[in-house]
């Protein structure tokens, strides 16, 4: 479980995303998923990871190779895991137990590179960067899906500007490159890997660009787009020329409470929004352009509300709205207001 932002800054964020979701409640409903894709066949639905093996789900990557299929693994205290879990029930299809590296220590985020190699990022640190370097481990997505036992290569990794906790990882679909997202109101920032991770030795990851207090964050399959979210945001950069442009647009990302991971799906058509507790559920939200979704934003679909992910909804409400889902969506905001503060006063893990 990791540290939610500081009290005052928290509790400011939390009341800002109780406006958002009332205002952003009023706005019509997209029209209801089905299973296998939207109206058009092309946006896939939501599902509810039902294992209860998998209780602080902190990563997701869709598979390229096993259609509908979603990696995942807890963020700590689970042991050497990856899970993959089938969209169509929410059931896991398989569990991989990796060796060859050292005991996991904060394992935060998952992302599967153009190699078709699965990269787990055991980089979170509670103490706020006092570790003085992290992990990577890599392997390949198995072919078969089943319990089994993998091999995976370690990767030493430090940042060349000292310690920090970070909760992102993202590989480029195109390059390779890995990049991590540090988790910081203050010096929050997107760092770059080198062209190649090396095994034998350290991985300086030098910054690159600033980022806001992220989770997770993920490319689109065409490397084009960056989305990174957090507890109350999530945005969607271009990319260009190895680097995030311009302040990015706002994405209406679901209410998750601890809201931890994001992946594209395989086809780029909908961002999957996923969460850490007991059989969470992740969120398909279309991408516009993309072929499920309408409009000139993103909307969250008929799986959950949204708005609560990305401050201020954009312009007046239109006519029609509900006062009484607003004020209803407002009164669970505030409800969840002190539901955080006591996660906020949980300690640290030593």
């Amino acid at each position: 479980m990791r540290l939610l932002p500081p009290p005052t800054a928290f509790s400011a964020a939390v009341v800002s995303a109780a406006v958002s979701a009332a205002v952003v409640v009023l706005l019509p409903v997209a029209p209801a998923f089905a299973a296998t894709g939207g109206p058009s066949g092309s946006a896939p639905s939501g599902f509810t990871i039902t294992d209860p093996r998998i209780k602080e789900s902190s990563g997701l990557a869709a598979s390229r190779i096993h259609p509908g299929v979603y990696w995942t693994h807890n963020d700590s205290d689970d042991g050497p895991y990856v899970y993959a879990v089938d969209s169509a029930t929410g059931k896991t299809v398989a569990r991989v137990t990796l060796t060859g590296i050292g005991k996991p220590r904060d394992v935060e985020a998952i992302s599967l590179g153009p190699d078709g190699a699965l990269y787990v990022g055991d980089i979170g640190d509670n103490r706020d960067g006092t570790w003085d370097h992290v992990w990577i481990y890599r392997f390949q997505e198995p072919k078969q899906l089943g319990d089994t036992t993998v091999k995976a290569e370690q990767f030493t990794v430090r940042y060349e500007d000292g310690p920090r906790n970070a909760e992102a990882l993202m590989v480029h679909p195109v390059t390779g490159r890995v990049y991590i997202g540090s988790k910081s109101e203050d010096k929050g920032g997107l760092y770059e890997g080198p062209e190649k991770l090396s095994a034998s030795g350290t991985n300086v990851f030098r910054r690159v660009a600033g980022l806001p207090w992220v989770t997770d964050g993920a490319f689109s399959p065409d490397g084009k787009r960056l989305t990174v979210r957090g507890y109350f945001l999530a945005r969607t950069y271009p990319w260009k020329d190895g680097r995030p442009q311009g302040e990015g647009e706002r994405i209406d990302a679901p209410w998750q409470g601890q809201a931890e991971s994001v992946t594209y799906t395989a086809d780029g058509s909908a961002l999957m929004f996923g969460a850490e507790g007991a059989a969470s559920r992740v969120v398909a939200v279309p991408v516009p352009g993309a072929g499920g979704g309408t409009g000139t934003g993103a909307s969250g679909g008929a799986d959950a509300p949204t708005g609560a992910g990305g401050g201020q909804a954009d312009g007046p409400s239109p006519a029609g709205g509900s006062f009484t889902k607003g004020a209803l969506v407002l009164a669970g905001a505030t409800a969840a207001l002190f539901a955080a503060k006591r996660l906020f006063r949980r300690r640290p893990k030593p």
